[in-house]
């Protein structure tokens, strides 16, 4: 992940304002190179810092050699204008040729990719107890699930984010934000980054996966596109955790976009998931699986129903709607009339625990924290985000620094400054909309298979919509059988929750393993 943060309050402002402004490891040995001057960083130079390790993985011991640092693009004039950081895993003793390469990003736009290496599939990870919080000082342990077991990692830090650096006039380059800042803009900047890479290693003949988180989805939907057509690179695979490839199918785009109810339907789900987590259903069902099969029947049916009536719903149908959606998601029968049967993320989140002036998360509701304000309308910010912050940032600023050997003198920037961020694109009209780049990309490439991972307790990215994004690709009908579907009782960051780690890990394994 992460993270969805910048999404979110990009959604949230877009709602007020409109669209147009916006992881047992042995310590490693290691070797040097590129040492880096803990006073001035030359980030026209390209770094790198090799260490050795080993990660034991679902008991299976593997050795590899990890290397952190960074890649320089150049631009027609062979001027530096970016330096973006990475780390890469490499298992030992394997044919480099024959063993699957996974890049991994997270999302934001302006997130690092310090979630998903710490979290999910790195051989170190940050240790929290799920949605009980953690305090200073954090430690790392050895990652059960790393992916190392599977596939070689490489962990992208986007433009401007990480150790990267635009590296603009003032630095003795010729960079410049808004060249990377922006939805082409960033997926030229990945593609290109993959195929440099590619060559430095001499990977190019390796099986080769794209994973990405959150907005990470919507950039891999590009960045498959772009390496297919343009430069020539099959993927095996493409790897979805918690997708959103359009953002008109968020519920704060409504007010911008009225009229338009498929929103309310796609995250109705998740919201059911949510008060069935925290028992504030009316019924509570034993099985949260087969109550959202009834409730996603109902968004799609009745709900979508009466949404598409709007003025010409009448009154009994407006009451029976409503005391559903009282019995699915345990909001009070006439906030829900209030709200005209339309309820976006933040109030749900602010409205769910009011009664004890509590929030639910909103990457994951299973998290709760005391509102700011229990009377505002929405809730002011992500409780989740507090459990988990600051062992993230601290475990990662430690690990990179002593084990990594690398980043002495450097800012690690775990999210970076990438406003403004252009949403444009010539030939597109409306929200942000990447499903024609995925399906180009699976039509162009009909072997890539694609994964899609999701969480019921995820209010940012829901799950349900997802699915139907997944299940409304311009494909051809035949090719709907290359997606594969996978669903967790966690959230949006869906390894937080341990026993979902597990899962996530397995299936994903098994995925890469089955797809080259």
């Amino acid at each position: 992940m992460k993270k969805f943060f910048f999404i979110c309050s990009l959604a949230l402002a877009l709602h007020f304002t409109a669209l147009a402004q916006q992881k047992k490891e042995m310590l490693p040995t290691a070797r040097i190179d590129n040492s880096l001057d803990s006073a001035v960083v030359n980030y026209k130079k390209q770094q790198r810092s090799i260490t050795y390790g080993s990660v034991t993985v679902e008991g299976k011991a593997i050795n590899y050699e990890a290397v952190a640092g960074s890649l320089v693009f150049k631009n027609a004039q062979d001027t530096p204008i970016i330096s973006m950081s990475y780390t890469a895993y490499f298992k030992k003793d394997d044919d480099p040729a024959q063993r699957p390469l996974t890049f991994i990003y997270n999302g934001g736009p302006g997130s690092s990719t310090i979630w998903l290496h710490m979290g999910a599939w790195g051989p170190q990870r940050v240790y929290i107890a799920d949605t009980a919080r953690t305090k200073a000082p954090y430690k790392t342990v050895n990652n059960d699930y790393s992916l190392l077991d599977a596939s070689d990692l490489v962990f992208i830090d986007a433009p401007g984010t990480g150790f990267g650096q635009v590296i603009t006039k003032d630095l003795g380059g010729a960079g410049n934000g808004k060249d990377f800042f922006g939805i082409d803009q960033d997926g030229q900047a990945f593609a290109s980054f993959i195929t440099k890479f590619l060559s430095d290693y001499n990977r190019w003949n390796s099986p080769k996966y794209l994973f990405g988180e959150s907005y990470g989805t919507f950039r891999s939907a590009v960045v498959a596109n772009i390496l297919g057509s343009d430069k020539g690179v099959a993927l095996n695979g493409i790897i979805l955790l918690s997708q959103l490839l359009t953002y008109g199918n968020m519920t704060e785009m409504t007010q911008e976009n009225p009229g338009d109810g498929l929103p309310f339907e796609l995250v109705l789900p998740s919201f059911a998931a949510t008060a069935w987590y925290h028992h504030k259903l009316p019924n509570q069902s034993a099985s949260l699986e087969a109550f959202l099969a009834e409730v996603e029947n109902f968004a799609l049916t009745d709900y979508a129903v009466a949404l598409n009536k709007g003025a010409g719903l009448d009154a009994a149908q407006f009451n029976q709607v409503a005391e559903k959606l009282h019995q699915y998601t345990g909001l009070p029968v006439d906030y829900i009339k209030k709200a005209n049967l339309r309820i976006i993320g933040p109030q749900f989140e602010q409205t769910l625990l009011g009664d004890s002036s509590k929030i639910t998360g909103r990457l994951d509701s299973r998290f709760s924290g005391a509102a700011i304000d229990p009377l505002s309308e929405y809730a002011q910010y992500d409780p989740m985000d507090s459990y988990i912050d600051g062992a993230f940032t601290a475990t990662f600023n430690n690990y990179v620094r002593t084990t990594l050997k690398y980043g002495i003198g450097m800012n690690y920037k775990t999210y970076g400054n990438v406003q403004p961020w252009d949403f444009k694109r010539r030939g597109y009209v409306g929200f942000p909309n990447v499903m024609n780049d995925l399906a180009e990309a699976m039509i162009y490439n009909p072997d890539m298979k694609v994964m899609l991972n999701m969480g019921y307790f995820d209010l940012g990215t829901p799950y349900f919509e997802g699915i139907y994004e997944m299940q409304h690709l311009p494909i051809p009908a035949a090719l709907q059988k290359n997606i594969q579907y996978a669903k967790y009782q966690s959230g949006h960051m869906v390894y937080l929750h341990p026993e979902s780690l597990k899962l996530l890990h397995d299936n994903v394994a098994k995925f890469i393993n089955s797809t080259h």
